[in-house]
């Protein structure tokens, strides 16, 4: 087909996706929270139910993938077990309250009318996203949940998975009594679908990309609507002078090595020039022993034989989402403070120390979604900050910083109630 014929094709399918979604929206806005909640019930069923079958899909994207490396396979991995939790963990979905129609403030003004803030849903949200296909099910119930309706574009590389967890979805959505066009799925692969979706304008009500750099550059540039991004965690875990070495070690670990290839594992490591000579080679002795490639500044590396690669200033700021890091050695609180303004992404910055006027200093001064005393970085996450399953984390400041829950799906508005005032 000629480019003139395609990209027909393609605005005849994204106004076909944003109809049936704006069909769908009504009923998925006024709809009860115990319709709501036997709609996610229901998506947990079919998960074990279809489990085989889900398996089966994700073998196939797996076996593509295959020559892809071991941390974009393991993002891409629904086994067994990871099928459970994903089940469990909509299921605490139906436990937290429905955000649709909470009153979040009231004032009387001096006139007598009474002024509420009131939760309402989004609209309809498009999700543009790779690798994951647990996303698929925490997006949809998610966003369902607040009362919003979905458009999910995952990537290429979890095409079965995400088509078999489609099926998943809206036959919980008809099995609840609601649209099953409130969840849609585009059957295609092209890219150029969501160029043409997210830059449809008046289309989406909100666009949240999750992925990589390259695809949040994209999405951001073609976009005629707005967007929430989910950008790259560079995330840091500095150790301060006046750190318990014992915990840091336990934090820095579990921070870079367990699970390498998420956007809230450590990405490089800062340790305070008045420790540094005990305290990076036992750091990065820790880091090596468990497979964990480094590669340093000068003044670490010459502290540590386990810092095997030279780091340049270019070097930090890398995402690397593997079983590999950087380290630093930095000038207290304040170098680590001023590397992290040059390199971080605002997503998760972590702080080992005793000192609690240090630590005060530290999280007032990093611009994070989410500033960590004394925990590993892994706890940005909706899951353990107490949301349920999380749509994101923002790395943006309008409308949600940090990991993306179901209140971040709903928009704040007034709701006034008179006496028959007038203004004069």
């Amino acid at each position: 087909m000629t480019a003139p014929v395609v990209a027909l094709a393609l605005a005849s399918q994204v106004e076909g996706l944003l109809a049936r979604a704006r069909g769908a929206a009504p009923a998925i806005a006024l709809a009860s929270t115990a319709a709501k909640d036997a709609f996610v019930a229901a998506t947990a069923d079919l998960i074990e139910v279809r489990a085989d079958a889900i398996r089966a899909a994700n073998a196939a994207d797996l076996a593509a993938a295959s020559d892809r490396g071991d941390a974009f396979v393991d993002r891409l991995r629904l086994d067994a077990p990871r099928l459970a939790a994903l089940a469990a963990s909509t299921r605490e979905i139906v436990l937290l309250p429905d955000p649709v129609g909470a009153i979040t403030r009231t004032v009387v003004r001096p006139n007598g009318l009474v002024v509420a803030r009131e939760r309402v849903p989004l609209g309809v949200i498009g999700i543009i996203y790779e690798a994951r296909p647990n996303v698929t099910v925490d997006a949809a119930v998610l966003c369902v949940k607040a009362g919003n309706c979905a458009i999910l574009r995952g990537g290429s590389e979890a095409y079965h998975t995400n088509l078999a967890l489609g099926a998943v979805l809206r036959d919980a959505l008809a099995g609840a009594g609601l649209p099953p066009d409130a969840i849609q799925l585009p059957a295609t692969t092209d890219r150029a679908l969501v160029d043409a979706l997210v830059g449809r304008a008046g289309g989406l009500d909100l666009c949240i990309p999750r992925g990589g750099s390259a695809l949040i550059a994209a999405v951001s540039a073609a976009a005629r609507v707005p967007v929430v991004q989910h950008y790259q965690g560079v995330c840091h875990v500095y150790v301060d002078a006046a750190a318990d070495l014992e915990m840091a070690e336990a934090i820095v670990c579990n921070a870079k090595a367990q699970r390498p290839g998420v956007c809230n594992a450590m990405e490089a490591l800062l340790v305070d020039a008045a420790i540094a000579p005990t305290a990076v080679p036992r750091l990065c002795r820790a880091l090596a022993a468990l497979g964990v490639a480094i590669a340093a500044c000068p003044r670490a590396r010459a502290l540590a034989p386990d810092c095997t690669v030279d780091a340049t200033e270019a070097d930090f700021g890398r995402e690397y989402l593997s079983l590999a890091c950087l380290c630093a050695v930095v000038d207290g609180v304040d170098g680590a403070i001023a590397h992290i303004r040059r390199h971080g992404s605002r997503h998760t910055e972590a702080i080992v120390t005793a000192d609690a006027a240090i630590a005060r200093r530290f999280v007032a001064a990093v611009d994070a979604s989410c500033a960590i005393v004394n925990a590993s970085t892994r706890f940005n996450d909706g899951g353990c900050l107490g949301l349920g399953a999380e749509i994101g984390i923002s790395t943006t400041k309008l409308h949600a910083y940090g990991p993306m829950g179901l209140e971040a799906l709903t928009a704040e508005r007034f709701v006034v109630h008179g006496q028959g005032q007038v203004r004069t």
